[in-house]
């Protein structure tokens, strides 16, 4: 059984929330850094949300419903995080923020948010989609391709806890397995080389 990490351990949970292993590979693979200032929608329970205000210089987290977002903001409070601004607002209509390194969705229909986050992204800035149906992928992939994003990538993380036993060691029948495919991008100009984590790794 998969044991959280002590700060999640001490968060509310409302809604469904991102778990760690997608949380890292998104940090990872967006090049997330200290001096970056970004977006997330979807707050939920807002696990996402202050995983990257522990390690950004600025959030801002997206939810249409009010009440995922108190609770998204009380597990800020509960961190003692302070650079995290919460907003009750759809993205798919409208991103007051410009010049972000960073926006990662977690929608139903984060497609058409695509247009207006390629508006708030400072140019190289990173794009990330968290969708749980492959559906979701090619209508996300599609309209990146669409709006001139490069470096389109697409994963899947998938834990799988190991026995380690005296008899023996090998692989459990538990593990954390689908969640949701991840999808990154760039706003780009020109294609830029050596982006990391940005293309195929072959």
């Amino acid at each position: 059984m998969f044991i959280y990490p002590q700060i999640y351990r001490r968060l509310k949970r409302g809604p469904q929330v991102i778990l760690p292993k997608d949380i890292g590979i998104l940090m990872a693979y967006l090049g997330i850094c200290k001096e970056d200032v970004g977006m997330d929608a979807g707050s939920g329970s807002g696990w996402l949300a202050v995983s990257l205000g522990r390690v950004c210089k600025k959030v801002y987290s997206y939810d249409v419903r009010e009440d995922f977002s108190k609770i998204a903001a009380h597990n800020a409070r509960l961190l003692g995080l302070e650079n995290i601004e919460f907003k009750v607002g759809d993205v798919t209509k409208k991103i007051h923020e410009k010049g972000l390194d960073f926006a990662i969705l977690d929608l139903p229909d984060s497609d058409k948010a695509l247009a207006n986050v390629k508006k708030a992204l400072k140019d190289n800035g990173g794009v990330a989609g968290y969708l749980p149906h492959m559906e979701q992928v090619k209508k996300f992939v599609m309209r990146l391709d669409a709006l001139g994003f490069t470096d389109v990538y697409t994963v899947e993380v998938i834990v799988r806890d190991m026995l380690v036993r005296k008899e023996g060691v090998r692989p459990s029948t538990k593990g954390i397995w689908h969640t949701a495919y991840l999808v990154f991008a760039r706003k780009t100009t020109a294609r830029v080389a050596g982006t990391a984590g940005m293309r195929d790794p072959k």
